[in-house]
């Protein structure tokens, strides 16, 4: 599988160790999408640059993330095509894939020991979409992306 890869500053830690451990132990081709040092950057950057990777389907899923994992996670699910949220447990990363069938995920860089961290990626990357009753939830997110509404709110 293919994993884009990108943090911020308080992230960027983490995200080394992430990017060798998806390529070293689990085996997958890691593209890193930056930054290359822990200097203060803006995680919206880097959040859309791992967003666009997965949405043009250069990667297959995305990892970012920043001092706590949500604000990256925003940035990362305003791109069409992408279902992203924070994640801070491997039982969140298996529903997340379950049930929403996520393609993006925020990890915190400053909350969440680098162990569980590797745990929820590798649920993350393991765990199946059920489909069934959750397709018609999933299609009604991704209407959202290019009508602004769901067919609820039609």
């Amino acid at each position: 599988m293919r994993i884009a890869i990108g943090s911020d500053h308080a992230g960027f830690e983490q995200k080394q160790m992430l990017a060798a451990y998806l390529a070293d132990e689990l085996g997958h081709e890691v593209i890193d999408l930056g930054p290359d040092t822990d200097d203060r950057v803006d995680y919206p950057d880097y959040g859309e640059k791992v967003a666009r990777c997965v949405a043009s389907g250069e990667a297959d899923r995305g990892v970012c993330v920043c001092g706590t994992g949500i604000g990256i996670a925003i940035a990362a699910d305003k791109v069409a095509g992408v279902r992203a949220s924070s994640i801070t447990s491997p039982e969140f990363a298996d529903l997340f894939r379950r049930h929403n069938d996520g393609n993006v995920i925020g990890l915190s860089g400053r909350f969440v020991d680098p162990a569980v961290n590797r745990d929820i990626v590798k649920v993350f990357l393991t765990s199946e979409f059920e489909g069934g009753r959750h397709a018609a939830r999933v299609e009604k997110i991704m209407k959202l992306d290019t009508t602004g509404k769901n067919a609820a709110s039609a």
